[in-house]
């Protein structure tokens, strides 16, 4: 025990600290690590109690985890998993490289899974199960940049063709494989999109407390299925990858697993040059309450850890940077000795009777199956934590001098012929040099029969099938309450005022009472359901909490008081749009991963919504989310008092810039209620792939009564609200177009113009100006693309054909969202909107200053009359003075 005796040197009394360590070492000895760990913390725990300051300590030695002795073995067999892995790596990069080799630059990646395919080949071969008869599926979430060996591998499995493969990144036509994982561009393949990086984690975690959710309210059987997140270690630089980590330590999520593929390279060079990434990832997820296993060596260096009798060698390991690290396996076995064993004559000493190239054979925990297998049995074990594994791996492993361990690896896309040929002889490729010339590089299959390929059925077999594989539709059917379930909604509000915002929460909780679709609605918010009238949910369905409710909340004489169960059904999830907007994805993605149909209503601040989770927005529909997302608070006027960090004008824009996103801005309850109904109706019963944005408002006004023969124009995005009747002889006509709060303003307008000018104006309202653009986009694109067919007519042009005087439009939004209707309205039209920064003041003097309210929607009247030759400079003078517009004042855009 030399480490013991130079441990001892410094010590004040050495005889005292050798007698409490043999007495540890005899408990290791005859009675396990788990009665030692529990010993010592007993000591600790009293030390603590005694008044010491023992800082927790959230790292371990840089060394695996699970001892060599300990590790559980794999049943499979290695030399042919080793066969199957290297045709899968060859197939990979030939995939890549042959892309890259054809004109129009395809881009693509070789390196990450270079460094991670044993990762994967473990998984695959014993650890995820497909759903099947008995077991709903482990769901896997996988590395973007790392697709083309998943396609590899199914290619051997014969689930992809030769001719995808060859056409990878060419989809267009339709013969091709995505470049990532794409569900809406693969939708019977790939089962979530993880490219963008942070999100995956972020989804993961989500997902995976959304299956306890299930559970717990009865909705799923409880199960063993895991969610597996493989991610790598510069991808959690990203807020995202670690925002929500302590989420899963706090709520025990054991059905969590994430695998970090720690090769130590980001995009450009080391993720950590000057430090070690493993250690700092070691202490961020143990101090998260995560269960953290360290694959960092394979089975060649426990040799030389066994004989590592004083301790230099793992000391060595702890005091080297993963920049060195980089330069050792970039620099090979020579550069290793001298500049990492050579540090010391002990750990010089330990290497003494190795060749070089066996020193650079000495492999990193990530590529050794045996492993990583062990950790993964490990992992899938653990119970009340979920699991990080941290495998160091080599980022382009096989790659050689084309880019293994070199800073401009992760972007490599071409090799040439010798780098491809020393490939193939790595990995023992049976593709002779004759079939290398020309630059060729063959894909290899080893034949439907053979050894190789038969052992993969048999292993996936064994699994419940094959993955990955994704779920179109669920096996589910449900009837929607029809539009009369609501009819109180659909009636006038009298005197009553009320906001959107409470019409929506009434509309829920009639849908809660459902007995079929009830259950199956999944209220989300974060932080801000009191702001949205929504605390009376607290007490009649429950806050979900795992643990349920350990205290007497604070309110409890209420009679709405926070309430949390174990079986609740609302999704409080605190102060967090980005972890809510996942929470909501786990749950609109169920119908797939689960088979189980839920349709979530995210309801939130409209500023903090496609502003702040854009991206996460992106991938919901990417995903084939099918859910209500509910912007309350929404337009840049109507929250009056919270200014310009809180203010939206431009929510609807960015919906408008997500294909399968439906958006609605409605103005009087009966447009909500007929909305969500449809949208229920599209999103449950039919399976459309599809999210709703809806706006709320919290302004209160009157709702008058849903007039006849609404429903069609408003999910169409316009009806007509008020017609003024057939125009008299020399009457001047104007058609006043509106949606949210601003409506209001638009039907105030009116009643100005008629008084104070004589001027009539048809009233309509325009809930969705992007369900107009886009319906007039497809009559545009077919009439272009069909010239001898009859022309179609837009919608909005219908509308408004025939009917007199321009056309003015004023919303609570930038100007841009009701201008994409410009080409199909058929006569002079003018645009209000809210372009600019928002500030705090009341409704009516920001409707002012942004020109929006009805003064400003009358004087455009007037002067698009004037523009049109139907009234004149000095009307137009006089409805400026009139309704006191001043007409210097700085324009909102730039203020």
């Amino acid at each position: 025990m030399n480490w013991l005796n130079q441990l001892l040197q410094n010590d004040p009394d050495p005889a005292e600290t050798r007698e409490w360590i043999e007495s540890i070492q005899a408990v290791l000895d005859h009675e396990g690590a788990p009665r030692a760990h529990q010993l010592l913390e007993d000591m600790v725990e009293l030390t603590r109690r005694a008044g010491a300051n023992l800082p927790f300590s959230p790292t371990t030695d840089y060394i695996n985890t699970i001892p060599a002795g300990q590790e559980a073995k794999s049943p499979g067999d290695a030399a042919m998993e080793w066969r199957i892995r290297s045709i899968i790596r060859w197939n990979a990069m030939a995939m890549v490289v042959r892309a890259n080799r054809k004109p129009g630059d395809l881009g693509g990646h070789i390196a990450t899974f270079g460094s991670s395919a044993t990762l994967y080949d473990v998984g695959f071969n014993h650890f995820w199960r497909a759903p099947h008869e008995g077991h709903p599926g482990d769901l896997v979430y996988i590395q973007g940049h790392g697709s083309p060996g998943i396609y590899a591998r199914s290619f051997l499995e014969g689930r992809i063709s030769e001719s995808q493969l060859d056409n990878f990144r060419m989809e267009v036509d339709g013969r091709g494989v995505a470049s990532y994982p794409h569900p809406w561009l693969m939708p019977d393949y790939w089962q979530v999109p993880t490219v963008s990086m942070g999100l995956g984690p972020l989804a993961a975690i989500y997902q995976a407390r959304n299956w306890k959710y299930l559970e717990s309210r009865g909705l799923m059987p409880k199960t063993d299925r895991k969610v597996w997140c493989f991610l790598g270690d510069g991808e959690t630089d990203e807020p995202e990858s670690l925002g929500a980590i302590s989420v899963a330590g706090r709520e025990g999520l054991d059905n969590l697993i994430f695998v970090i593929n720690c090769n130590l390279q980001r995009l450009d060079g080391p993720v950590r040059g000057n430090g070690k990434i493993i250690q700092e990832l070691e202490g961020n997820f143990r101090g998260a309450g995560w269960n953290v296993i360290k694959t960092i060596w394979g089975s060649y260096w426990d040799p030389l850890l066994a004989r590592d009798s004083d301790g230099k060698l793992r000391q060595l390991m702890m005091e080297t940077v993963d920049g060195e690290y980089q330069n050792c396996k970039a620099f090979g076995g020579a550069y290793t000795r001298e500049h990492f064993f050579g540090k010391y004559p002990e750990t010089a000493a330990l290497v003494a009777n190795l060749s070089d190239d066996d020193i650079w054979r000495l492999n990193r925990g990530g590529h050794d199956p045996h492993k990583v297998y062990a950790a993964y049995h490990a992992a899938v074990h653990t119970t009340g934590m979920p699991t990080v594994i941290l495998a160091k791996t080599v980022k382009g492993y096989g790659m050689g001098a084309a880019g293994e361990s070199l800073n401009p690896t992760h972007g490599t896309k071409k090799m040439d012929d010798a780098d491809v040929r020393a490939f193939r002889d790595r990995f023992q490729i049976p593709v002779t040099d004759d079939q290398l010339k020309d630059g060729q590089v063959p894909f290899y299959h080893p034949g439907e029969k053979s050894p190789e390929v038969e052992y993969m059925h048999e292993r996936r077999k064994a699994l419940g099938g094959y993955l990955p594989q994704r779920r179109r539709k669920s096996s589910e059917s449900f009837q929607v309450p029809p539009l009369a379930t609501y009819e109180r909604l659909l009636k006038s509000t009298g005197e009553r005022e009320i906001s959107t915002t409470m019409a929506f929460v009434q509309m829920l909780n009639i849908a809660l009472r459902d007995k079929q679709i009830g259950p199956r609605l999944v209220p989300i918010v974060a932080d801000e359901a009191r702001t949205f009238g929504m605390e009376g949910l607290f007490r009649q369905i429950g806050i979900y909490a795992p643990h349920g409710q350990k205290y007497k909340p604070v309110d409890r004489d209420q009679l709405m008081y926070y309430r949390e169960d174990a079986a609740g059904q609302v999704l409080q999830e605190g102060i967090t749009e980005a972890g809510a907007f996942a929470s909501w994805m786990a749950a609109a993605t169920s119908y797939s991963t689960n088979d189980l149909q839920l349709l979530p209503f995210y309801i939130y601040y409209s500023m903090f919504g496609f502003q702040r989770v854009g991206d996460a927005a992106w991938q919901a529909g990417d995903m084939r989310s099918r859910g209500f997302l509910l912007g309350a608070t929404a337009g840049r006027t109507t929250l009056n008092g919270e200014g310009l960090q809180h203010e939206d004008g431009h929510s609807l824009v960015q919906a408008a810039l997500i294909p399968n996103v439906r958006s609605y801005d409605p103005t009087f309850s009966y447009e909500v209620v007929t909305i969500i109904q449809h949208g229920m109706q599209r999103m449950l019963a039919e399976q459309h792939d599809e999210y709703w944005y809806v706006t709320l408002m919290n302004e209160n006004y009157a709702h008058p009564e849903m007039p006849e023969g609404s429903a069609e124009g408003i999910l169409k995005g316009m009806y007509l609200f008020r017609d003024a009747g057939k125009p008299k002889k020399g009457e001047l006509r104007v058609q006043l177009m509106g949606s949210g709060t601003i409506l209001r303003e638009v039907i105030a307008a009116a009643e100005l113009l008629d008084k104070d000018f004589g001027v009539k104006a048809d009233l309509w309202s325009c809930p969705s100006f992007t369900e107009l653009a886009r319906e007039g986009s497809d009559v545009e694109r077919h009439n272009r693309l069909h010239p001898e067919a009859e022309p179609r007519t837009a919608y909005v042009t219908g509308l408004l054909q025939g009917r007199q005087g321009p056309a003015i439009a004023a919303t609570d939004y930038v100007r841009a969202y009701p201008e994409q209707i410009r080409a199909y309205v058929p006569m002079r039209y003018t645009v209000l909107g809210t372009d600019g920064f928002g500030r705090s003041d009341t409704r009516a003097n920001l409707r002012r200053f942004f020109e929006v309210d009805r003064y400003h929607v009358a004087q455009a009247a007037i002067a698009a009359l004037a523009a049109d030759g139907k009234m004149t400079a000095k009307d137009v003078a006089r409805a400026i003075k009139l309704y006191k517009i001043d007409a210097e004042k700085p324009n909102p855009l730039h203020a």
